[in-house]
């Protein structure tokens, strides 16, 4: 039995960052931490150091699921796991991110208002008006906040459906962060080979 590391109680972190979100929506902007880290150790690092080890939302599923016997642990499709459906959500979701940031330059352009409410699935929209005080950051901050945790909240509930349908970490095997994580990687061993080729 492997040693036990500070990271491997990550997923309090992730726990933790959808209940201050629900008192106070300003506290999504750090969620962006799980956006851009991934990215940058693949990028440094050539790896998959933060899906492996470092991120919150999978430990969470495997304390669910595992621990907690919630997982009916049954194989996923095949097709889950594709390559084509891989990158197909990844371009779904980076399209829903840039319609979240162009909504937040609007709202700070001031050519529309502040939507106090969370989209989940895209979809259904849920009011959120307890969680932010009207006036303490600028508007688009406040609509950031509530774009980016609509998108945090609905792949994680993504997450869950299929962790509870079939192996905890499911949502691993087609989640954007881990895609594009391993863009990068393979990205990164190809540069590498092409400058060992030059020299």
């Amino acid at each position: 039995m492997r040693s036990r590391h500070w990271y491997d109680y990550l997923w309090v972190w992730s726990i933790l960052f959808f209940v201050l979100g629900f008192f106070n929506i300003l506290f999504a902007w750090l969620g962006m931490i799980d956006f851009l880290l991934p990215l940058a150790l693949a990028a440094f690092g050539g790896n998959k150091f933060f899906c492996n080890s470092l991120c919150g939302r999978g430990q969470l599923f495997t304390v669910l699921g595992k621990q907690l016997k919630l997982s009916r642990y049954h194989s996923a499709p095949r097709w889950m796991a594709s390559k084509w459906f891989r990158w197909g959500f990844l371009a779904f979701f980076l399209s829903m991110f840039a319609s979240m940031v162009v909504q937040t330059y609007l709202v700070g352009a001031g050519a529309a208002s502040l939507r106090e409410a969370i989209k989940l699935f895209w979809t259904f929209r849920v009011p959120w008006d307890w969680a932010y005080t009207a006036g303490s950051v600028p508007e688009w901050v406040a609509q950031f906040s509530f774009g980016f945790y609509s998108l945090m909240l609905t792949s994680l509930l993504l997450g869950l459906i299929v962790m509870v349908l079939y192996k905890p970490r499911t949502w691993c095997s087609f989640c954007p962060m881990g895609t594009m994580t391993q863009g990068v990687c393979r990205w990164k061993a190809g540069k590498g080979q092409h400058d060992k080729i030059s020299v």
